[in-house]
């Protein structure tokens, strides 16, 4: 399929506009991509909840977990400029990590969400980097490693960060900033300088309203004690949604869910990797390291979300029996979505990156309607 600026405009447009409308949205931003080139940009609505300073081209918005995604892309591509496969274990970078039986452990299974590591034994800060890996240098997989799989929610920025660190003598953060950001003119940041605040659209917390799914997921996240819980609760901190609008927040290099960015950059650099790797004559990644983020590693229930999740290296991709596409209509698209509505991907089929970013989070932390009837009219 080929898009048709205009076209797209005249679907996707009145959809946006139904978004603030209709399902409460109060400043938002969709941006897609084909072939590395732009095709569609549109923003609205406000930066902040008294409704008087308007959302811009330019502002910039907490991306959640979409951080993963673009942290995953730097340890693969960290891995490819030092040719290392996936079949290597991680305690040969990390040698710590072999502690509490974890020597076994590939970066195929960590990248895949397969190394039994969502929630840590021992209570640590989330904002004490040191303490936290010594953590996870120590703790004991909560499932055989390659036997299940389960969204590593708050740990696996901290997993990835530490890789990069090891094989480069870099943070993740300075890792992409020089890169991709840079390099490619992408306005995101893992670890948002003082500067880059004035511009920064204040994120809110989901509204009280209808029941969220599944039930049972949202029921063990209340429960003390529970897998759920402990994952989204470990490493300690940062509970509130509030906080991560401070500056001080902001400026952590939180590779879970820290970065902060534009739609427009967002889906560029997903532009890049469904364009083979490459923008403007400039190859960043090789065809055997995309490969990577499109072919599945793990599959099946998924132990956090307890519903059916695929994980390429980094990546998540729709599982083949999904009655909703949140990746759009190509099999092999992979992505990453943010907890409230945040959502980004890269289709190779069809050469389209996407991204959706907000300021007025919802009950979810997988994509919702707001982002999926634009994907579901963008391949209409």
């Amino acid at each position: 399929m080929e898009l048709d600026a205009a076209e797209l405009t005249e679907r996707l447009e009145p959809l946006f506009k139904e978004n603030f409308q209709e399902r409460g949205e109060l400043g938002a931003a969709v941006s897609v991509w084909q072939h590395g080139r732009l095709v569609l940009d549109l923003y609205g609505g406000f930066r902040d909840a008294h409704r008087e300073v308007p959302w811009t081209a330019d502002t910039l918005v907490l991306l959640w977990s979409a951080t993963k995604g673009i942290g995953s892309a730097c340890v693969l591509h960290v891995l490819q400029e030092q040719n290392i496969g996936l079949d290597r274990k991680v305690a040969e970078f990390w040698p710590e990590f072999a502690n509490g039986g974890k020597n076994g452990i590939t970066l195929a299974q960590l990248l895949s969400h397969q190394a039994g590591l969502v929630a840590l034994d021992e209570r640590v800060d989330v904002l004490d980097y040191e303490s936290v890996i010594a953590a996870l240098a120590a703790q004991t997989p909560l499932w055989q490693p390659g036997t299940a799989h389960g969204y590593h929610a708050r740990t696996f920025g901290y997993l990835l960060d530490e890789l990069v660190r090891r094989l480069t003598g870099k943070t993740l953060g300075t890792y992409w900033q020089g890169t991709f950001a840079e390099p490619l003119g992408l306005d995101i940041w893992i670890g948002l300088p003082e500067a880059e605040n004035a511009r920064t659209a204040t994120i809110y917390a989901a509204k009280a309203g209808r029941t969220p799914t599944p039930a049972q997921f949202y029921t063990d996240l209340a429960t003390p004690g529970t897998l759920v819980r402990r994952t989204f609760t470990s490493p300690a901190g940062l509970h509130a949604v509030t906080g991560m609008n401070a500056p001080s927040i902001r400026r952590v290099s939180n590779v879970s869910f820290g970065g902060i960015g534009s739609a427009t950059s967002l889906a560029k650099f997903y532009a890049v990797l469904a364009n083979g790797g490459e923008l403007d004559g400039r190859r960043f990644f090789a065809p055997a390291t995309i490969a990577k983020m499109r072919t599945p590693l793990s599959s099946g229930i998924d132990r956090v979300f307890q519903i059916p999740t695929v994980f390429s290296a980094g990546f998540m991709m729709d599982s083949r029996n999904a009655s909703t596409r949140v990746f759009g209509d190509s099999p092999s698209a992979f992505g990453h979505p943010g907890a409230g509505g945040s959502h980004a991907f890269a289709d190779l089929e069809n050469g389209i990156g996407f991204a959706y970013v907000m300021n007025q989070m919802e009950q979810s932390l997988l994509p919702n309607d707001k982002s999926l009837q634009l994907v579901e009219a963008l391949y209409g």
